[in-house]
């Protein structure tokens, strides 16, 4: 019998015909972390899943241990060819796409005038462009029956910034921003989006996963030259289990109403408030500055 992941790239006969009401996911990014962790609390409960990464080497074990229900792909979300093969073959497999979580991603250390041009666009092209490739291959599917669940996994650093990551916390600033406007575009049609902010998860995030620039300019060593060190020395060390935030996720997914908003672990949500707070005691510190822009109304 053929290995499952070459099988589905050289044999279409076994991915057709599968039937079934089970939940179909298709996620990115599964090849550790949150993306591995998501497949296979889903794998687990029953649900049918396309597991996609850039190399299906990295996820076979995985799928094999579940059958049929278990689709290794290859998707790197850069490549507009692969990311259409997979949703394609996930239709033909399992005759929709009820779930799909975009996951791809990764993070960048650098302060903003450290940043490399080709590196930071590349970035973007992962973290940003992927994921409207992936949703405009996804969203015809889902629009045709009038259904579906969209996650879009951001991170608490797409809510508050700081040094050392200021490009991650732009692509994250915008798919936050991306993400609330599908979901007011897409909420008539049955489809339902969810923007997940995690803090620190325990995966490589920060670790083999991690990319920085290789220049270092002296006069951010206090402050984005710090940041640097502390952000990978706290790999291996992160208070977030990826186990237990999958759970989570699939708990939002499955309720009639899905938050816009997910956070996950406790260092995200003292976050979430303590920004919230600054947030308003801006906004109130200025509000006579903010009110002097409005044109006079007549008397």
């Amino acid at each position: 019998m053929k290995n499952r992941t070459t099988a589905l790239d050289d044999d279409p006969a076994r991915t057709s015909g599968a039937s079934g009401g089970t939940p179909v996911w298709l996620i990115t990014g599964c090849s550790g972390g949150l993306g591995r962790a998501l497949a296979r609390h889903a794998l687990e409960r029953g649900d049918r899943v396309a597991v996609t990464a850039r190399d299906t080497a990295g996820v076979a074990a995985l799928v094999d241990a579940h059958g049929d229900r278990a689709l290794a792909l290859r998707l790197d979300v850069t490549d507009a060819a692969s990311v259409a093969a997979a949703v394609e073959r996930t239709e033909q497999a399992f005759g929709r796409i009820d779930i799909l979580v975009n996951n791809a991603g990764y993070g960048y250390l650098a302060a903003v005038e450290e940043g490399e041009d080709d590196a930071v666009r590349t970035l973007y092209d992962t973290n940003v462009h992927g994921v409207v490739t992936v949703l405009k291959a996804v969203l015809p599917g889902m629009r045709e029956r009038r259904s579906g669940r969209i996650v879009n996994v951001s991170s608490f650093g797409g809510l508050a910034a700081f040094a050392a990551t200021g490009h991650y916390h732009a692509t994250k600033f915008a798919l936050e921003g991306l993400s609330e406007s599908l979901a007011a575009e897409v909420a008539p049609l049955g489809i339902a989006v969810t923007i997940v902010e995690p803090g620190g998860l325990r995966t490589q995030w920060a670790g083999t996963s991690m990319r920085q620039s290789p220049t270092r300019l002296q006069d951010y060593e206090q402050t984005a030259g710090r940041r640097r060190a502390a952000t990978l020395a706290v790999s291996g060390r992160q208070p977030g289990d990826p186990v237990r935030a999958a759970a989570a996720i699939a708990t939002a997914v499955d309720s009639a109403t899905p938050p816009l908003r997910l956070l996950l672990g406790s260092d995200a949500l003292a976050g979430a408030r303590a920004r919230l707070e600054r947030l308003r005691h801006e906004i109130d510190a200025n509000e006579a500055l903010t009110r002097s822009t409005d044109l006079e109304r007549a008397s």
